[in-house]
């Protein structure tokens, strides 16, 4: 009987390797898999320098891969840091410049880009992203109970497919709810170099997601191994942007973990410190395959940096936030750039400049001068030196042996912005129209005084796209 059990099991094991080797013999293309976490720290990783989270499974892939410490996204929050991703352009031109908002109608995707070079483009777990008539997954797998990765449907898949494919694995991990019980104490809790005072209570449950959702890329790192497709796969791990810097641009928010592990091309237990962007993925993908890059896009490829070549992809790279269409809703938009070592950042509602952008609406300048006065700290203009103050401690605005290094960056986000057609290049301070956090209603969030609550009408937003 034990003799017959074993025979079944090795004559299964053997079928199910030949169904991987057929599937994997139908073309000579790589499959792409983006493993994507939620609200995580850069640092917050054992192979990025945190020795007490619990992430061996990204730490692993850093072993076999290549570490990026010099990754970003334009926007440290969600869904305008998942449509870089998935469009290959920056917010502004995709049109997701806050958070839950669509990107433009009939905009192209990577969807679109790799289906015509005949893959299969899959979403498993998190979307964010909007309208469904723009992202037409080929095979969408949603979350279990609105929280878990939908790995039962995404081993049925890889296990199945014969075609090559591109997908994205998004979890909802370690983005709160944080649990109430945890493995973890304050005690557990590693310091990071920005860290100020007390840990908030949500570290504990924070660490905790941290450690279920490594639990989660375990499982998926084990379907790509037992269906043959590890040596065959370009497996990208990363974080959409970090908890700590979320809604700003402080380098904890903006800089991501990104780990990439492709046998045989990208070498073992290597690092690069090039300057990147989440808008470079899909025309990497395109690169990788042969396809042609749009012009219409602003991503770079980085596949030579891929292959092990130190060339320089980007000169700077750009940052913007927003504080509309958010809980805590305010008027203050921001924008930046850094270049490989300096920082230059313009608050364009501070509390140094706010006269200058009230209009004719009494009732616009009182959101405008509430936005204000809610960051009466933060100045009109900041630099940063990021090689000494890696995490923007001191600003330098006003020596006077940087003012050629302002200028240039200043210019040079000044150029991006007319480019990108940001709507701070045409007026002073537009009200966005808001999908959920209006400005000018109370909730647990938003205190709204009565002489300007619900006194917004459709005339006072900005117009845009949707």
């Amino acid at each position: 009987m034990q003799l017959n059990l074993k025979k079944h099991i090795v004559y299964g094991l053997i079928l199910m390797s030949l169904i991987s080797l057929e599937a994997q013999q139908v073309t000579a293309l790589p499959n792409f898999i983006f493993y994507l976490a939620d609200d995580q720290d850069q640092l917050d990783y054992g192979v990025y320098g945190n020795p007490k989270v619990h992430t061996p499974a990204v730490d692993a892939l850093a072993n076999e891969g290549m570490r990026f410490t010099n990754f970003y996204t334009s926007q440290a929050i969600c869904a305008p840091s998942r449509s870089q991703i998935f469009t290959g352009m920056f917010p502004f031109k995709n049109g997701c410049m806050a958070n839950h908002l669509p990107v433009k109608p009939n905009i192209k995707t990577v969807i679109d880009y790799m289906e015509s070079a005949g893959y299969d483009v899959v979403l498993a777990g998190k979307g964010h992203v909007k309208p469904n008539s723009v992202f037409q997954w080929s095979k969408y797998f949603m979350s279990v109970n609105h929280r878990y990765l939908p790995l039962e449907d995404l081993d049925d898949y890889l296990q199945k497919t014969k075609k090559p494919f591109c997908v994205f694995v998004t979890s909802d991990y370690p983005h709160g709810p944080y649990p109430e019980t945890s493995n973890y104490s304050k005690k557990d809790i590693y310091k990071l170099p920005y860290d100020r005072g007390n840990f908030k209570n949500f570290k504990t449950g924070y660490y905790q997601n941290i450690e279920d959702d490594n639990t989660q890329l375990e499982r998926v790192l084990k379907m790509v191994d037992s269906y043959g497709l590890k040596d065959n796969s370009v497996f990208i791990y990363a974080s959409d942007h970090g908890i700590s810097g979320k809604w700003g641009v402080a380098e904890q928010g903006l800089k991501v973990p990104f780990v990439v592990r492709w046998p045989g091309v990208v070498a073992s237990n290597s690092v690069s410190e090039s300057l990147l962007n989440f808008v470079d993925v899909l025309p990497t993908f395109l690169d990788i395959i042969g396809a042609k890059i749009p012009e219409s896009i602003d991503g770079k490829s980085f596949y030579s940096i891929l292959k092990g070549n130190n060339q320089t992809v980007h000169k700077f790279v750009y940052s913007l936030a927003t504080k509309q269409n958010i809980q805590q809703c305010k008027v203050f938009p921001t924008r930046a750039i850094r270049n490989s070592r300096y920082k230059f950042i313009r608050n364009y509602n501070s509390v140094d400049v706010v006269a200058s952008n009230y209009g004719a609406n009494p009732v616009i300048n009182k959101f405008i001068k509430k936005g204000a006065d809610s960051f009466p700290n933060v100045p009109f203009e900041e630099l940063y030196d990021l090689e000494n103050d890696p995490y923007q401690s001191k600003n330098l605005i006003n020596k006077s042996e940087l003012q050629e290094v302002k200028k240039e960056l200043s210019d040079a986000l000044q150029s991006w912005m007319e480019d990108q057609n940001d709507f701070l290049v045409y007026q002073k301070m537009p009200l966005l129209k808001p999908t959920l956090h209006p400005l000018d209603r109370n909730s647990k969030w938003n205190k709204v005084s009565s002489d300007i609550e619900e006194k917004l009408n459709e005339n006072d937003y900005y117009p845009l796209h949707y």
